[in-house]
């Protein structure tokens, strides 16, 4: 707590008022005009995957959201210079679309083989070595 209180007195003494209330409505304005409604969509959208994968599809999802944006403001170039040839001088677009990519790779991989899991048939369900039950009218020894 004592933290939050220093950092807030921080910014209430050295930061002028207009600027840092634009940055805080900005921050309200982004969460609940554009992350929320995402969340809630992508929500919607994989509701009709099967439950027993859309906890990996969802997963997937909120790691690369995280990672785009973290990658966002090196993506659009935010303190780019064109005097400064060393500033921000790599793809990030590209580096971005191949981390989102290895994300999305993983999270094939892990549903392949949930699917495989699933789908082989478990020992003592009738296929080979497993006790019988005696037919009707029979004991059984």
């Amino acid at each position: 707590m004592a933290f939050i209180g220093y950092g807030l007195s921080g910014i209430v003494t050295d930061v002028p008022v207009r600027r840092w209330a634009a940055w805080f409505v900005g921050a309200a304005v982004l969460h609940d005009g554009v992350l929320v409604p995402a969340v809630l969509v992508a929500g919607v959208v994989t509701g009709w995957i099967p439950v027993a994968y859309r906890r990996v599809v969802r997963g997937a999802l909120l790691v690369a959201a995280c990672v785009t944006a973290v990658a966002i403001p090196l993506v659009l170039g935010y303190g780019r210079r064109p005097d400064v040839p060393s500033q921000l001088p790599l793809p990030y677009g590209r580096n971005l679309a191949i981390v989102v990519g290895a994300i999305a790779a993983v999270a094939v991989v892990v549903l392949a083989a949930q699917m495989l899991t699933r789908r082989r048939p478990r020992p003592g369900n009738g296929s080979g070595g497993a006790h019988r039950a005696a037919p009707p009218g029979k004991k059984e020894r």
